[in-house]
C-alpha cells in the first residue's frame, strides 16, 4: 500500500505513469500488463492522477503544497519517499524505458 512517510530529501525528475494504469476514485491502482493491483490514500491517488496527467514533480508539490497547508520539506521527503515506491512497483514508464 502507498503511504506517505518521511525519510529521505528529494531529488527533482520527472515521473510518468504508465498510461495503462486503472484508477478508481477509491484508491484502487490496477496495473493490467501484470495484474497486479494497490490500493493508496486519497493523497496518493491525488498525486498519481497528477503524474499520470504528465505534471514534474515541482509542480505535484507546489499544488499539494499549497491545497493542504504543509512545509515544503516535509512533502519533498513524502513525495520521494511515494515516488520510489511507485518506481518499486514497476507503476511508472521510466521503470520501462530502463529495461530496454
Amino acid at each position: 500500500m502507498f503511504q506517505l512517510t518521511t525519510h529521505t530529501p528529494l531529488i527533482f525528475q520527472l515521473m510518468q505513469i504508465k498510461r495503462n494504469i486503472a484508477l478508481s476514485d477509491s484508491g484502487f491502482i490496477f496495473d493490467p500488463s501484470t495484474g497486479d493491483s494497490f490500493s493508496t490514500n486519497p493523497i496518493g491517488l491525488e498525486i498519481i492522477k497528477m503524474l499520470k496527467e504528465g505534471k514534474a514533480n515541482e509542480e505535484v508539490k507546489a499544488l499539494i503544497v499549497k491545497q493542504y497547508m504543509t512545509d515544503e520539506a516535509t512533502f519533498e521527503r513524502d513525495l520521494y519517499d511515494f515516488v520510489n515506491m511507485i518506481s518499486k512497483l514497476k507503476l511508472s514508464e521510466n521503470d520501462e524505458k530502463e529495461k530496454d
